[in-house]
């Protein structure tokens, strides 16, 4: 299967670094013309230089905007007012025990995680809808249909984003438009790696003991027993973007090492 997105422009938030960065790169690889978006200029230059490093041929564009705020939202919109697909990549996570989560938390990760991609989606999607064409997807986790107890407002908000996921490709239903929500595992993120960091520094454990552990003790259900690639959840991405994938709509497609002990 050879995947052409030439001709189409994909805005991917959340793109400096881990899931989003692979998305970018696995985009631009496929020929559509990538906005790359970060908080900081420095962080999107880098990204940008990045990916230009591996194909130099890429058509890359970079927003710096905080997509948390209504500023930031504005901002990108400004910037690039139209878009053929939209990946709401953008996500924080925080392990907190439930008792100990504040009411700003709960707050803050659901104006990051889901609200800043209601906002985009409400933008592009109705001119995709006029052109009968366009991609709009949500990166969620397994995390939303198993509530992992170690931090539940993560857990909320990627619930929440299969709800808006599902009830958008119903609202667009018949138009070309295809709505998604991709549904990764645990995945080597740069956010993971962090933390993985900080647990091996106090335990004096290696990553690839800390990533038994993780497996055995957090994620017993996972088949893969390793954390994903960024580009293996990023390969996901590409094909749910590409012409071949127009029958896939109002799905939650998991990419989750078999974590989720479901068959359907």
């Amino acid at each position: 299967m050879i995947i052409k997105l030439e001709g189409k422009t994909a805005v991917v938030t959340g793109s400096t670094a881990g899931i989003g960065h692979a998305i970018a790169q696995g985009l631009a690889e496929a020929g559509a013309s990538v906005i790359v978006n970060g908080r900081t200029q420095s962080r999107v230059d880098q990204a940008i230089a990045e990916i230009k490093s591996k194909l130099p041929k890429a058509a890359l564009k970079g927003v710096a905007a905080d997509l948390g705020t209504t500023e930031g939202a504005k901002a990108l919109i400004n910037s690039v007012p139209d878009a053929d697909i939209l990946i709401n990549n953008l996500g924080i996570f925080e392990p907190k025990p439930f008792f100990d989560i504040p009411d700003e938390d709960w707050e803050r990760f659901f104006r990051v995680n889901v609200l800043s991609g209601v906002r985009l989606a409400r933008h592009y999607t109705p001119a995709m809808v006029k052109r009968g064409w366009g991609r709009v997807m949500f990166i969620s986790s397994e995390s939303a249909v198993q509530i992992p107890v170690e931090m539940i407002h993560y857990g909320m908000t990627k619930t929440a984003q299969l709800a808006v996921s599902r009830g958008l490709a119903e609202t667009v239903a018949g138009s070309g438009v295809t709505v998604n929500a991709v549904l990764a595992g645990p995945t080597r993120s740069e956010g993971v790696e962090k933390f993985l960091a900080q647990a091996g520094q106090q335990s004096g454990k290696s990553f690839e003991q800390i990533e038994k552990d993780f497996f055995r003790a957090m994620r017993p259900t996972s088949l893969l027993k390793r954390f994903a690639s960024n580009q293996e959840v990023a390969n996901m991405v590409v094909y749910l973007a590409s012409e071949q994938a127009s029958a896939t709509s109002g799905a939650a497609v998991r990419v989750d090492g078999g974590v989720v002990r479901a068959i359907v």
